[in-house]
């Protein structure tokens, strides 16, 4: 058996104390909740399946990866094309009455919950609570002190014309619905110097229902809190995380969990452009005066003691994949609802994706757009700087038939083998733009004569890739330097597909062996 590589990104330095982020990749809006000695989070998945991911950590910087709450996302029909800026938005997980809940709000469609009793599941179908446009950011509670259950959302301006605002409900206890028309508890125009007041966390201490949401846009906002007696309020409010005079921008929206020891700390993300939402972990406590105190008085910590817990290994979530048996580690996401024939199962190791035939050709060339299939398989950017790598066999003999390695986001860029008309496989090279409908060569195609490739993208500082190919001779390497993009939310994705042209019939497959990123 190999060992393993080394991972991209470790946060614990091994001497007590941890770096900034703890998650250096896009796990986007998290959320943390503790059961017994087990921390456990959930992020954002937007259009790609399976969607909210669960990962789990014995001391708040040491996490894996354990798998998906969400098989399929719903409606079905909906995502079965690729929507990468939609679906599951900002997620919040808890556990009540012995089971594990999770909710989220679909801005085209509205609030919706999941739940189970353990965390590795059966976790239920996606219940709609709430239906409506622009609805997103739900977060519930259970209130032990009164036994009222309590939800509130925020609002996306771009599906209803609303956006600063929090509105509360109460709900039924058993989360099936809700029980008022709803309020506007917090209204972000009245409070000076306020701006897209979203992602509200609900939480009852001391007395006081808290509020934790952030404010000022994901990239230059801050972390504010608001207390009220009454949960419609009125409430007030404190900016209780901001960049301050440290170089993490936007500390953002995340989810406050207390350890067995009753101590404090809070999870939330910063956005970093094509990496995406990072997370990083900061200490907190509770001031004379009642409210909370994050980071370093109030401003970001990039090192720091590890919270007072046992010992847990370095970890951090998977990224290499053998696939054992033809299957797919939890790493792995579709960029929209799978299909039966996207993958041939066999008693070996090695990925076999088929040739998937496409619909018509895209203006510009006869390549298709990998941002519109929904059969590229994809997984988180892992680290700041990293090297990709895997091994490609096509076994197609279809003309046109394609597979590669591909850095996907709001432009794209791959490298892979082709099926030519004269029947030779080719290394191509191709890129898309952003306003661009097709990609086109960004380098000049060379003979594979084996048809198999090992595939290599090495990223640096500022997501900036370069591609690299062996068939036979060594690596060498190809193309331009190609700055990654994300989309509007969503960082870059690394991506492995297969395509074929339009037609009848199987036109064949794709293998890819030994996946690994290391640092």
């Amino acid at each position: 058996m190999s060992s393993p590589s080394p991972m991209p990104w470790t946060a614990d330095l091994g001497d007590g104390t941890y770096r900034n982020p703890v998650l250096n990749a896009d796990w986007s809006d998290p959320d943390v909740v503790r059961v017994g000695d087990d921390f456990y989070l959930t992020a954002s998945s937007f259009g790609r399946a399976p969607g909210l991911p669960l990962l789990h950590s014995r001391d708040l910087v040491n996490w894996t990866l354990i798998g998906h709450a969400l098989d399929r996302l719903e409606p079905a029909a909906a995502f079965a094309v690729p929507r990468h800026d939609c679906g599951v938005w900002a997620p919040s997980i808890r556990h009540h009455d012995d089971r594990f809940w999770i909710f989220w709000g679909d801005p085209d469609h509205g609030i919706y919950q999941v739940n189970a009793p353990e965390i590795h599941g059966p976790w239920t179908r996606p219940h709609l609570v709430k239906p409506g446009k622009g609805l997103i950011d739900a977060c519930p509670l259970w209130d032990d002190e009164t036994g009222e259950a309590y939800l509130v959302h925020g609002w996306a301006r771009s599906r209803s014309g609303i956006k600063n605002r929090l509105t509360g409900h109460r709900m039924r206890p058993d989360a099936t619905g809700l029980l008022d028309e709803g309020k506007v508890i917090v209204d972000g125009d009245t409070i000076p110097g306020w701006f897209t007041l979203e992602g509200p966390k609900l939480y009852r201490h001391d007395g006081w229902f808290w509020i934790l949401a952030p404010a000022g846009g994901v990239e230059t906002g801050w972390q504010g809190a608001l207390r009220a007696r009454d949960f419609f309020g009125p409430y007030e409010e404190r900016v209780v995380l901001a960049q301050g005079r440290t170089a993490i921008n936007g500390p953002h929206q995340g989810g406050w969990v207390r350890t067995a020891s009753g101590d404090d700390w809070f999870l939330h993300f910063q956005q970093r452009g094509a990496y995406g939402r990072v997370v990083h972990l900061q200490p907190m406590r509770w001031g004379a005066d009642g409210w909370p105190v994050l980071g370093d008085d109030g401003e970001p910590v990039l090192v720091h003691r590890k919270p007072d817990l046992p010992g847990h290994p370095v970890a951090a979530p998977a990224t290499d994949d053998d696939f054992p048996g033809g299957r797919f580690g939890p790493q792995w996401q579709w960029t929209a609802n799978p299909r039966d024939g996207w993958t041939s199962p066999h008693s070996g190791d090695g990925l076999r994706l088929i040739c998937v035939r496409t619909g018509r050709p895209l203006r510009g060339g006869d390549g298709h757009d990998l941002r519109r299939l929904p059969h590229v398989l994809t997984q988180r950017l892992p680290a700041t700087a990293f090297t990709a790598e895997v091994e490609l066999r096509l076994d197609s003999e279809e003309p046109g038939a394609r597979a590669g390695l591909a850095v996907l986001g709001d432009a794209y860029s791959w490298i892979g083998l082709e099926r030519g008309g004269d029947g030779a496989v080719r290394l191509v090279h191709r890129f898309a733009e952003q306003t661009a409908d097709g990609d086109r060569d960004a380098a000049h195609p060379r003979p594979a004569p084996l048809g198999t490739a090992r595939l290599r993208i090495e990223v640096t500082e500022g997501a900036r890739c370069r591609f690299h190919a062996d068939t036979g001779d060594g690596f060498q390497s190809s193309g331009q330097v190609f700055a990654a993009t994300p989309w509007r939310w969503v960082g870059a994705l690394l991506g492995l597909f297969a395509t074929a042209p339009p037609g009848k019939g199987h036109a064949g497959t794709a293998t890819f062996t030994r996946f690994r990123a290391t640092s």
